[in-house]
Parts: structure tokens; C-alpha cells; sequence
């Protein structure tokens, strides 16, 4: 019996600075989360909250207005701490688990976050960065944008871009949409009769 597998599919928004201020020692923290728990081919779970940045709780106007995310709504989010335990809670069981992010930044912010916050990292998975596996499957020289890559499929992104369980359920869906495609190539074409008989041999004989 097949082994049971288990994706996270995990998106993070994280805090900008201004475009033109300097802010001493600033580094990129997490301030949204969005993760879709997939068991089997199945969506278990999906979880969405917004976070409060620890070193620089105060966000820029860039960010603010990029991402259409209010001072308010970080203030309320979760504790940095509340929100390492989450992910924890989602590393928990003994299945077998891949992380998949669009692009290597939600994890190495993630990584440095915890660094600063003095605490564990909290996962204990593979991780799959689904737009390098995207840009070599096709082939491209420079790596895609999420939303373009859904486009590209001719499809259109689940709800609204750079909002973190919109981006991560995007996410999900162009990793089914790959790896059908990777199935699709790797299963070999039947044989026709015609490749299997020679028919020319077979006239000449009776000619």
C-alpha cells in the first residue's frame, strides 16, 4: 500500500522599507501567512493570519500600500512565538512531508526570522521550490512570476494576488497542473501495430 504523502503548500507577505529611507539594521520580517495542507491529493487544512513583526513593528507606506495590508490588521495578527508554534503544530504528524513554496525567499526569510527571534526553525521537511521546478520543466532562461505562470497555463490565480493562502492556494494549484504534465511525458506512448510489424518485410515476402 502507497505510503501516505503530505504537502505544505506556504506563502508569507513579508515588511518593505521605503523606497528612498535607510532604516538601520532593517531586515524583512513576516507579517501574513497562508498554508494549504495537502494529504494525498486532498486539501486537510487551510490557514491564513496575519502576523506581528518583532524588530520593526511599524509598517512603511510602501509596504502598506503594496500589499494592501493595514497597520491594524498586524497589530492583532499572531505573536511571532504564537506563529512558530502553528507551523510547528503543522509539522507534527509522521507523514512524510514536502514544503512547497513559490520561489526560495518564504523560507530563507523564515530562516532569518527565527535567527533574530532566537528561536528554533520549525520545520523538519524537504522543501520544493516549485518555480525553479517550473522554469526548468519548461525550459525558460529567467524564472516566472507566480501569477504569469498561471497565465501562461491559460488559467487565472485563486483570488487575489500577494494575499499569502491566495498565493499559497495558487501555488497548489499550478503544482497539480506540472505534475500532470510531468506524467503526461513520462508515460510512454502505446506501440501501434505498424511500429511493431515491419510491413515492407512483410510484402516483400509475398511479392
Amino acid at each position: 500500500m502507497r505510503a501516505k504523502r503530505k504537502y505544505l503548500f506556504i506563502d508569507f507577505e513579508f515588511t518593505m522599507p521605503e523606497r528612498n529611507g535607510r532604516m538601520k539594521d532593517f531586515f524583512a520580517e513576516i507579517i501574513e501567512v497562508g498554508i494549504v495542507s495537502v494529504i494525498d491529493d486532498q486539501i486537510a487544512e487551510q490557514f491564513s493570519s496575519f502576523v506581528t513583526p518583532l524588530k520593526f513593528p511599524k509598517l512603511s507606506e510602501r509596504c502598506k500600500s503594496f500589499l494592501h495590508i493595514s497597520q491594524q490588521q498586524v497589530d492583532t495578527g499572531l505573536s511571532f512565538y504564537d506563529f512558530i508554534r502553528k507551523l510547528e503544530e503543522f509539522n507534527k504528524s509522521n507523514l512524510e512531508t514536502t514544503i512547497v513554496t513559490w520561489g526560495n525567499m518564504d523560507m530563507k526569510v523564515l530562516r532569518h526570522n527565527c535567527l533574530e527571534a532566537g528561536t528554533a526553525f520549525p520545520f523538519h521537511a524537504s522543501e520544493l521550490d516549485l518555480s525553479m521546478e517550473y522554469k526548468r520543466f519548461f525550459g525558460d532562461q529567467n524564472q516566472t512570476g507566480l501569477w504569469k505562470a498561471v497565465q501562461e497555463y491559460g488559467k487565472e490565480g485563486t483570488g487575489r494576488h500577494h494575499r499569502a493562502l491566495d498565493d499559497a492556494l495558487t501555488t497548489y494549484n499550478i503544482f497539480k497542473l506540472v505534475e500532470k504534465d510531468k506524467r503526461y511525458l513520462e508515460k510512454p506512448k502505446p506501440t501501434t501495430i505498424g511500429d511493431r510489424v515491419d510491413f515492407s518485410k512483410l510484402l516483400n515476402e509475398f511479392a
